[in-house]
């Protein structure tokens, strides 16, 4: 098991503090993670501090897709659609553990978005520049073969369907694999750590940045001889404490995505169709583990992007889209709605251009002190602008010092947990490791299956840690083994980054996050020995974060609404 824990962070910290860095990467989001394994793996000594847990932000709240960029076409942004869908089989290859191939509906009906005819030249184009096997080409299917193939889609206007392939993915866990290996590769990076400050040199060039610990409570200084400002949402405050946020400027819209039992919403086939409602809108709706999720929203944010809310509004958008696109065998209701989360998407508009001009493109800001900073951009081209902002920070420390540039490395990387073979190797590694948790571990099917699908290749570590007896600690033996393997191999620090983004339990097993919840946070306040004030904290954190997700404000709200109306 290769180490990465508490004292990691505090090593690390240190080790920043004891000597200059080249490159120090403010924000630990997919973006800044990517960011980090590839300059260390082009020979950068590399630093990363995130001033939450990886992936708090926007990296762990996106619906979830490794995109082809289908609804690029729509834009004729044809390079997006090419490198977009040329990254997402690179994606797959390096972490096919948390990256699964899926057949996505395009359902079409009279006075829809697509017809018939654009939906198949559309798909083909799509297949032909994302640069799709054979094998997972589009085909098209008439009403009734579209209905056959998923009875829940209405039919009433129907006119047909293309399918075609989308990648589903673990957020979180997709960053979190991006941070281990940049780790295991020598990148120094700390969680709960913020940037309270920047430091220059007297150039007035950047060169540092001062620090608070947010668990220790200590304070310090790291130095660097670049600086990457990849925040998501905050990219802007970095900039403001630089002086230099100016021209352009982040735009935050809001996105939703609701949770429901199968049995409630039971399609069998991802979905992505046209909201009623004439707005240009598109929705997802994707079965995973025993649930389905349905998404999103787009609507101006202008507060804190830490956790925002989801509304009355939000719900009964969504969930009137799915009932006016699905004949399910109860109307949904906010009831229904087992967890839901929301987060912002840091979009970038310029300053005197109307919000319908706003970019959904990445863009790198040069600041005249030398701070690189990096937004917008998408999931699945993390790599892709990984590289665009390295190759800037590797030219100019060839110039600047005795390193000698090198070109990307991470094309065929395999991320933590990959080493499985690649895409090819992957079924016959599932299935093998799979029996093996049943007949070694004496595990059900559907546990070490799930277990296996979540660590990959680092599944053997987590196995070793399941003990004998059914629970241990008061925690059923695999949460007690997956508890384990965060605190020692994951740098979990909050019972929060264990219950919603190591596990995702809060939001695909909520009731039973809910029943160990208590216990998560017993266990965790002794293993790090925690005050009682402490303790309280994290209970709030937790309670809190439990309180948005599964909308109880909201059923609430519908309730008295009905008792009103009655």
């Amino acid at each position: 098991m290769k180490e990465f824990s508490e004292q990691t962070r505090l090593n690390n910290l240190q080790a920043m503090q004891d000597e200059e860095l080249d490159l120090l990467v403010i924000g630990g989001g997919i973006t800044g993670s990517g960011i980090t394994l590839d300059a260390q793996t082009r020979g950068i000594k590399t630093g990363l501090v995130e001033m939450r847990d990886f992936a708090s932000g926007t990296s762990s709240r996106s619906t979830k897709l490794v995109h082809g960029g289908l609804r690029y076409l729509k834009q004729a942004a044809i390079n997006e659609v090419h490198e977009v869908g040329s990254e997402r089989a690179i994606v797959y290859n390096n972490a096919p553990q948390i990256t699964t191939p899926l057949k996505m509906m395009l359902p079409f009906y009279d006075g829809g978005t697509f017809g018939p005819f654009s939906t198949a030249i559309g798909l083909d184009v799509y297949d032909r520049l994302a640069q799709v096997k054979s094998s997972e080409r589009k085909y098209m299917l008439d009403p009734q073969r579209t209905t056959d193939r998923e009875p829940f889609i209405k039919s009433e206007n129907l006119k047909g369907s293309g399918v075609y392939v989308e990648y589903r993915t673990d957020d979180a866990r997709l960053t979190l694999e991006v941070v281990k290996k940049a780790s295991e590769l020598g990148a120094l990076i700390a969680n709960y750590t913020k940037v309270t400050g920047l430091l220059y040199d007297e150039n007035n060039h950047i060169n540092g940045v001062k620090f608070e610990d947010m668990i220790g409570g200590t304070t310090g200084e790291i130095h660097a001889k670049k600086v990457i400002n990849s925040c998501g949402p905050w990219v802007d405050e970095i900039r403001d404490m630089d002086g230099s946020n100016e021209g352009k400027h982040l735009h935050l819209t809001k996105g939703v995505h609701l949770v429901i039992d199968h049995e409630k919403f039971p399609i069998s086939n991802s979905i992505y169709f046209d909201t009623p409602f004439h707005d240009g809108r598109m929705m997802f709706a994707i079965p995973r583990e025993g649930k389905t999720y349905i998404g999103t929203t787009d609507t101006t944010w202008n507060e804190d992007p830490k956790e925002p809310d989801i509304t009355v509004k939000d719900v009964t958008y969504i969930l009137a889209a799915a009932n006016q696109m699905f004949d399910l065998p109860e109307q949904l209701t906010p009831d229904d709605v087992e967890a839901g989360w929301s987060g912002v998407r840091p979009l970038i508009q310029e300053e005197g251009k109307s919000p319908s001009e706003i970019s959904r493109k990445d863009e790198i800001f040069h600041a005249e002190s030398g701070l690189l900073s990096i937004a917008g951009g998408k999931l699945t081209g993390y790599r892709k602008m990984a590289e665009k902002i390295v190759n800037e920070v590797a030219f100019e420390l060839a110039s600047e010092t005795d390193y000698e540039y090198q070109s990307q490395q991470t094309e065929n990387l395999t991320l933590s947990g990959g080493d499985v073979g690649g895409d090819e190797g992957w079924e016959l590694y599932r299935e093998e490791m799979t029996e093996l948790g049943i007949v070694t571990y004496k595990l059900e099917r559907e546990d070490a299956e799930k277990l296996v699908q979540r660590y990959g290749s680092n599944v053997v570590d987590v196995y070793d840690l399941i003990p004998d007896e059914d629970f241990k600690d008061n925690l059923p033996r695999i949460d007690w083994a997956m508890l384990q393997y965060g605190l020692k191999a994951e740098m979990v620090e909050h019972p929060i980054d264990y219950l919603l983004r190591r596990s995702s339990q809060m939001l695909f097993d909520i009731n039973h996050m809910k029943a160990i919840e208590d216990e998560v946070i017993n266990y965790m306040s002794s293993y790090y020995d925690w005050s009682e004030e402490t303790k309280q904290t994290m209970t709030d954190e937790v309670n809190e974060k439990l309180k948005l997700t599964d909308l109880s404000d909201i059923k609430k709200a519908y309730h008295e609404h009905i008792a009103t109306e009655i």
